[in-house]
């Protein structure tokens, strides 16, 4: 099969570049944290939950992770799970020589004349920005590999099963439905094995509060992208032609596709 011409050849290729693109960037923006309610033009929330207090800060790589979510969704529905779950190995292998590469960039002796070189911008040792930027601590990178990668799994489960009961229907509750349960594993495994396992301790109210916040964030999203989700699906069947969509559906339904 000639993946050039082939259009559900050449549509996974494009759906999986972007899923894995997309994943690999969430992790490496992810160090940095944004306030919520500035970027909206709101007063802090001031959230109290589990005896903890705090405004709505979260990482930048919920500005991404929605993106993986909606073309997990996508490519769940005509590639089926066989299609994901390669997917979602292939991410973590290719997140994880990111990272790897990234330690070994870091611990390259740097020129003298760079590590000065952006004083005038407020930035005195580029060396210490670059080395506290791409070198995230280990416990960050594990337990976000292990959540994401059970994250996944779990909600190409979730999609199938609640596809098996409703048919072709109800793409919305499919869709946000796997989301909504894979997330609440995803957000709780990443905290309790990067802050609670890892050298932080964080307590179990701390690591509750923190959690349900950004689960709630994860669900809101969801439900909000859904209108991008049969955006796709009507742009996909418009690409591959009636006949051939319905096919790859049926296919993916069966777990009996080839690629």
């Amino acid at each position: 099969m000639n993946v050039t011409t082939h259009k559900a050849a050449r549509l996974f290729v494009v759906l999986a570049g972007i899923f894995v693109a997309n994943a690999i960037l969430a992790e490496f923006v992810g160090i940095k944290i944004f306030a919520l309610e500035p970027l909206l033009g709101l007063p802090d929330f001031n959230w109290r939950l589990f005896g903890q207090e705090g405004t709505l800060n979260f990482t930048a790589g919920v500005v991404l992770w929605p993106v993986v979510f909606v073309m997990t969704d996508v490519i769940n529905e005509y590639f089926g799970r066989n299609g994901v779950r390669f997917l979602s190995y292939l991410a973590v292998g290719l997140i994880s020589y990111a990272f790897l590469v990234a330690f070994i960039v870091i611990g390259l002796p740097p020129a003298e004349w760079w590590v000065g070189s952006y004083s005038g911008q407020g930035v005195d040792d580029m060396q210490t920005a670059f080395s506290a930027i791409y070198g995230q601590g280990m416990w960050v990178i594990v337990g976000s590999l292990v959540a994401f990668l059970i994250g996944q799994l779990l909600d190409v489960t979730v999609y199938h099963r609640i596809r098996q009961v409703t048919g072709e229907r109800f793409i919305w509750l499919r869709a946000t439905g796997s989301t909504v349960v894979s997330q609440f594993v995803d957000s709780f495994v990443v905290l309790y094995v990067a802050f609670v396992i890892g050298p932080q301790h964080w307590g179990i109210p701390q690591f509750l509060a923190v959690g349900t916040v950004n689960y709630t964030y994860k669900v809101l999203a969801a439900i909000a992208l859904t209108p991008l989700i049969y955006m796709a699906h009507a742009l996909i069947d418009r690409y591959l032609g009636a006949e051939a969509a319905t096919q790859l559906k049926e296919q993916a339904t069966a777990d009996r596709a080839d690629y």
